[in-house]
């Protein structure tokens, strides 16, 4: 259905697409795989319209096309899902499937034969979303379906997905994929972008390999296994289990005693309590939305107190009235789950962004004044060793990858060279090589004598990584297992309140 053939593109001096030709047949399910910069989301931007190739051509049902906007490319019959969402949280569903597909005067919009249609729509897939239903009210995975809808609405056969599980459940991965399948069943031809070598060969027909902006490799997924695949992506053998000696914790460095959150809509944290150790691993598992993240930004001092109840102690002393920078002053890192919203300044530079936190510190500031050449050192250190590509530090952060720009937040806290880290979603949107790189630095950052407390939403890695895991559910504390004796079907129990024990603390 779709073929790019011989498609160049560059950005300055860096080349992200270089020569690549690539096949997606009509009817499969095609993954497109391979490291943060190899190039993956930019060739499927330039089938989308987003940017434009500098040479190469593009065909459509076997005849050459045109594509210069996304709207050419809507026209031809593709959509693309992006990696975050492009909603607006204040309209419902309906208004923003709508938006921007009905021409003329927004006044002269038959809304209820509209909504209807989106709903007839919805029901046929069996995505479960309501067209009345506000998007800021929605899970994560129900946007997620919403983004389907869009493009749909808009005629779509083929679908490009931009890592479109990166922010759901093992329960809604699952969900998705039947999904997937359903519309692949019904002739449409899906495009996935994806770092995930199980959901590949889980979901796939065929896969298309990159590496360095290049096509390095093309296989029908029954033909191969996630070994050879990572092979192919790295260029080298993949460890794909974390290797880890056993946890040797000592005193306590963080303290949570009956901490409660309130938000707008009740209560975000009720009454939890717990304790994370010198050199041990924490994790927190629970579908997103259950209070992980207000348990991270507590303590890293991003909620008001006035919004909280209960103690936080940092080596049995009291920080709860401590502002974040207090905090950080203390020895306490953050990485965040959004990195757009909480890591970066996407338009500032990788030089400004490695100081964030420290840009008042000798030796990058110095009688009040940067030190150029300090942070231009420390720059190239951490752009050295967290491999952060392209390393340029001249670069705007919003032209990295999001697992560069991952990779960039993680070496900057890393470098503070804490007592206690935080750390939400480490691998989100990451590639293969990367992930394995960050958790070798997890470990290792936990053996040198570091507090961790980790969320994610990857089953898989919390357990791999956790010394100790702590289950929440609406707000709670509902168990505490251990992740080698537990498995990850009485875990997903927890995490949807099919089973309850003590409460921990």
């Amino acid at each position: 259905m779709l073929e790019l053939r011989n498609i160049t593109k560059t950005f300055g001096t860096v080349v992200a697409n270089n020569d690549v030709s690539i096949k997606i047949q009509k009817g499969t399910i095609h993954a497109i795989v391979g490291e943060n910069g190899a190039g993956k989301s930019t060739i499927m931007r330039i089938a989308y319209g987003f940017y434009n190739a500098d040479s190469g051509e593009i065909l459509v049902d076997g005849k050459p096309v045109s594509i210069k906007t996304p709207q050419d490319a809507i026209r031809l019959g593709i959509g693309m899902v992006h990696q975050h969402f492009m909603l607006v949280d204040t309209m419902t569903v309906g208004e923003n499937i709508i938006l921007g597909a009905e021409g003329g005067n927004p006044a002269a919009i038959d809304w209820k034969k509209a909504n209807a249609d989106v709903l007839a729509l919805s029901n046929e897939l069996r995505l479960g979303v309501s067209p009345k239903a506000l998007i800021e009210d929605l899970s994560v995975g129900a946007q997620q379906r919403v983004e389907l809808l869009k493009a749909l609405y808009r005629n779509a056969e083929l679908l490009i997905l931009d890592e479109p599980t990166a922010v759901l459940t093992p329960q809604e991965v699952e969900d998705f994929f039947n999904i997937l399948r359903r519309m692949r069943d019904q002739g449409k031809t899906i495009v996935i972008i994806t770092h995930k070598l199980e959901e590949v060969l889980a979901i796939s027909d065929e896969v298309t390999v990159m590496r360095d902006g290049k096509n390095v490799g093309f296989v029908k997924t029954a033909d191969t296994n996630a070994r050879d695949l990572a092979r192919m992506i790295v260029g080298r053998d993949v460890l794909l289990r974390v290797e880890k000696t056993e946890a040797l914790p000592k005193e306590p460095v963080l303290t949570v005693e009956n901490l409660s959150c309130r938000n707008q809509h009740g209560d975000a944290l009720n009454d939890i309590s717990f304790e994370v150790r010198a050199g041990e691993i924490v994790g927190i598992a629970g579908i997103e939305g259950n209070g992980q993240t207000e348990v991270i930004e507590a303590i890293a001092g991003l909620i008001p107190s006035s919004k909280l109840s209960g103690s936080v102690r940092l080596f049995g002393s009291d920080i709860s009235g401590k502002t974040a920078r207090q905090r950080k002053e203390l020895g306490i890192a953050h990485i965040p789950e959004d990195r757009h919203k909480r890591g970066l300044l996407l338009d500032s530079d990788l030089e400004e962004n490695t100081i964030l936190g420290v840009h008042y510190r000798p030796p990058v500031s110095s009688g009040g004044f940067l030190n150029s050449s300090a942070i231009e050192s420390r720059t190239r250190e951490i752009i050295r060793n967290f491999d952060v590509r392209p390393p340029k530090p001249e670069l705007a952060a919003k032209s990295l990858s999001g697992g560069n720009q991952q990779k960039l937040i993680i070496g900057r806290e890393f470098e503070l060279h804490p007592k206690l880290l935080l750390v939400s979603q480490p691998t989100r949107g990451v590639d293969i090589g990367a992930i394995e790189f960050i958790h070798r630095k997890l470990i290792a950052l936990r053996d040198a004598g570091t507090a961790v407390l980790l969320v994610s939403a990857e089953l898989e890695e919390i357990t791999a990584l956790a010394d100790r895991l702590l289950i929440i559910y609406k707000g709670q504390f509902v168990a505490e297992v251990n992740p080698k004796t537990t498995s990850n079907e009485e875990i997903g129990l927890f995490m949807t309140g099919g089973r309850h024990e003590t409460a921990v603390g």
